[in-house]
Order: structure tokens, then C-alpha cells, then sequence
């Protein structure tokens, strides 16, 4: 399958229009925020003045970061602007103050003098990492930390083997190498397999909809008949719960990654 260049535009409509519904449905990322926030607990300085966002969405990591750390200057980035309405609850905190850099993260030149930039499910749809980490490095002050979750190869592998549809994920090899050539050093790395299931393959259309996953299939249009080939393949990603009860799964690939520059 040939690499797909991403269509921000494409990929902000289908958020914006998932909006509402990404936060009840979004259930892996949020546990991928989670996870991402232990992470940073674990292995960073903790002392996080001013930190960047990049891909905040509904909110899921902003605020961990705001409960975990003493941040003082938080500035969030994503594609629309629209997405301000899910973040009401930074104005009843007084720190940190929160500052706002909406637009296409590859557009945009980050702020100055960052103690920390962090990303949670939103690096797979950047067409050239090694340039966002470049600017990363630039931007971060001297042992500075990038922490990011993004996702690898078996990354809802279901879709793509049914409708050739999907991202070109990286591989952790892939990642690894991408940052150490940009000049950071890497505390911690690991990828994992998270897995949801269905009662219907319905459901994994309607899912992935929801939390705007659609973003990918601009030219791709069901058909009635292209419908009930997917329902029937999808029998091959079937099994039986212990109630006896046939769900259909769908795979995500989480990768974490802390990572820190070097001078």
C-alpha cells in the first residue's frame, strides 16, 4: 500500500466533527494518557515551568499534567480552534496560565524555551516526524524532555487488512532512530497491544467514527455491498468472550517514549 499524505484539513473536520463524542468513546487513549503521565512522573525532572502540548484534543493528558506537575506556562496546540470548549475547567485554575497555538503543528514554529513538550495519540498523523523533533530539540532548554505517545504497526491492523485504508505507522526501531538522530537521549521506549471488543462489526465502524479515526479515508465511500463484505470479513477478527458471547476486537499499538535532549 503506497505511503498516504495526510490531509490536515480532512483530519481537523473529522475531530471537529467527533468532538463530542471523543471523550465518552475515546476509552484507549485516555488510558494511553494515563499510562504517558506515569511515565513522565517516572522518568522526568519533574519540574516542568513551561510546557508545550502539542495535539491537546478533548484534554485527556492536559489534565494530568496540570493535576501532577507545578506548571506555570502551558500553551496547547491543535488543528482547530474549536477545540477550546473542552478545556472550561483551566479557568478555574489559577496556574497555570494557559495560552493557546492553534493551526497545523508542521506550520507552526513552537515556543521558546520549553522545559517539556508532550503529545498523547496525535504524532501518527504528522507527515514528517524527524522536522517536529528537530523543532523540539531546538526549543527545549538544555536537558529538556519530549514525551510523547504515538502508535505503531498493528495499529487497528483490522481496518487496513479489510479496506487497504490506514496510517503509515512507524516502528519502534523507526522512532528510536529518528530521535537519537535529532539529538535526544532515551530514558524510556516501549510499545504495547491494547485490544477492544464488539458485539458487531457495526460497532467498530461507529467506535472509530467517533473518535475521528476517519480522518485517513477522504476518497474511501461505502457502498451497501462493500458494507456486508466488511460485517463478513470481520468474522476472521471474531472470538468467544467467557459468556459464550461472539465479539469482534479491534487492535491499537501504543508506543511511549521519554526522551531527553542531550545538551
Amino acid at each position: 500500500m503506497k505511503s498516504l499524505k495526510l490531509d490536515t484539513s480532512q483530519i481537523a473536520l473529522r475531530f471537529a466533527q467527533a468532538g463530542q463524542s471523543y471523550p465518552e468513546h475515546a476509552i484507549v487513549q485516555r488510558k494511553i494518557a494515563q499510562h504517558l503521565s506515569d511515565l513522565i512522573i517516572q522518568y522526568g525532572v519533574g519540574q516542568y515551568d513551561k510546557v508545550f502540548e502539542i495535539g491537546c484534543g478533548s484534554g485527556n493528558l492536559t489534565q494530568l499534567l496540570i493535576q501532577k506537575f507545578n506548571i506555570k506556562d502551558l500553551i496547547l496546540n491543535d488543528l482547530y480552534e474549536d477545540v477550546q470548549q473542552h478545556f472550561g475547567f483551566t479557568h478555574v485554575i489559577s496556574n497555570p496560565q494557559v495560552n493557546w497555538l492553534i493551526g497545523d503543528i508542521e506550520q507552526l514554529e513552537f515556543p521558546q524555551n520549553l522545559n517539556l513538550v508532550a503529545s498523547s495519540s496525535a504524532l501518527q498523523w504528522v507527515n514528517d516526524l524527524d522536522a517536529i523533533f528537530k523543532q523540539a530539540f531546538h526549543h527545549l532548554t538544555a536537558q529538556a524532555e519530549l514525551c510523547f505517545s504515538s502508535f505503531g504497526q498493528h495499529n487497528l491492523h483490522e481496518i487496513k487488512s479489510l479496506t487497504g485504508q490506514g496510517l503509515r505507522y512507524l516502528s519502534i526501531e523507526d522512532l528510536q532512530a529518528k530521535l537519537q538522530n535529532n539529538g535526544f537521549e532515551i530514558l524510556h521506549l516501549s510499545e504495547q497491544i491494547e485490544q477492544l471488543t464488539f458485539t458487531h462489526p457495526k460497532q467498530v465502524l461507529q467506535h472509530l467514527k467517533a473518535t475521528g479515526v476517519t480522518a485517513t479515508a477522504s476518497s474511501f465511500r461505502w457502498t451497501k455491498q462493500s458494507l456486508m463484505d466488511f460485517y463478513q470479513n470481520y468474522q476472521q477478527f471474531s472470538c468467544v468472550d467467557e459468556a459464550g458471547v461472539l465479539q469482534y476486537r479491534l487492535t491499537y499499538h501504543p508506543i511511549y517514549c521519554i526522551a531527553r535532549r542531550m545538551s
